[in-house]
């Protein structure tokens, strides 16, 4: 069964998942953590997005956002395409480095806000990088240390987390110490990795089954009222259309135009960033990248780590990139 389109709706609270392709390692070092917490730091601000928890291992990472108005897709696409740049760069490989579609569940956040954030900040414990929790209090890549004010972090809303658990924060900042204790026992939730109600469906009997979706975590009157309201529908992103694509790339290398069969190393590299940026950037299929530059879908995908390795190689071209992320 196909895969539903993920929900971005701006202003509700959002669970992200993301894996390392082949669940590879994404974070080799501490240079490469200081690089992605940077730039969620900077994109958050960027984008008046929100995190209320957050956390690191080496083959993937959490998020807890209420994204901005420009919605959760632009900020991971930012994210994840400038920081697989950046990390092929760095350690001198080209490809995937993350799981081509990452997971996000749209959260009911009366119901599963508090749940979330101690589940996320757990994280690391579960995962093995601490062993204890006196050890995660210190630890500099999740969440929980910033709410403690132990290390810092990406500009998580410490703050209004604390606010969750009482008005002075010092006596905030212990109940949300205590709140993150109380989880460890609890271990793996599966009941907060999505598909909003579905526990009803289980109990079985005459029991009319309340409203759901998969890529929701949430009761069925908060599904029913997404459903209502017609935001469970999601219509497809703005893409930048091919030819404005080719002109910018063109322009860039001092080409007429991309669209010929030549095998000169400049109209070669060019044609092979168009094809990253279509594709990985625009969302575009190979088959549509194909036709537009009249050569075959084989032709396409030999040109994909080409071009992700000419913007890992060029400053100048990474930030022409980037802008095209920004659109």
């Amino acid at each position: 069964m196909p895969r539903q389109p993920r929900l971005d709706i701006p202003d509700l609270l959002h669970h992200v998942i993301v894996r390392g392709i082949e669940r590879r390692v994404i974070f080799t070092d501490n240079t490469d953590r200081n690089n992605f917490v940077d730039r969620l730091r900077r994109l958050l601000l960027e984008t008046s997005s929100v995190c209320y928890a957050w956390a690191l291992v080496p083959n993937h990472f959490h998020l807890l956002l209420r994204p901005g108005s420009k919605g959760l897709s632009h900020l991971m696409r930012r994210l994840l395409t400038g920081y697989a740049v950046a990390f092929n760069r760095r350690h001198n490989r080209s490809g995937h480095l993350f799981q081509n579609r990452y997971k996000s569940i749209l959260c009911e956040e009366d119901t599963y806000q508090l749940e979330l954030i101690r589940y996320l900040h757990l994280n690391p414990l579960r995962a093995g990088q601490c062993t204890t929790l006196q050890a995660l209090d210190q630890f500099p890549w999740s969440g929980h240390a910033e709410i403690l004010r132990n290390q810092p972090g990406v500009g998580l809303a410490a703050d209004e987390v604390l606010s969750l658990f009482g008005r002075r924060k010092g006596s905030a900042r212990i109940a949300y110490r205590q709140f993150i204790e109380d989880g460890l026992s609890m271990g793996k939730r599966l009941d907060l990795t999505g598909g909003g109600l579905l526990r009803s469906r289980q109990g079985g009997g005459d029991a009319e089954v309340e409203d759901y979706d998969e890529r929701v975590l949430g009761g069925g009157d908060f599904v029913a009222g997404l459903r209502q309201n017609g935001l469970l529908e999601t219509p497809s992103r703005q893409k930048i259309e091919l030819p404005t694509l080719e002109q910018t790339v063109s322009t860039y290398y001092d080409l007429p135009h991309l669209r010929h069969r030549g095998r000169q190393n400049r109209a070669a590299q060019a044609r092979a960033v168009f094809c990253y940026c279509a594709i990985y950037l625009q969302g575009y299929s190979g088959a549509e990248v194909g036709r537009y530059l009249n050569i075959g879908k084989a032709s396409v995908s030999r040109a994909l780590p080409k071009g992700e390795a000419a913007i890992g190689r060029d400053d100048v071209l990474f930030r022409l990139v980037d802008k095209l992320l920004k659109q």
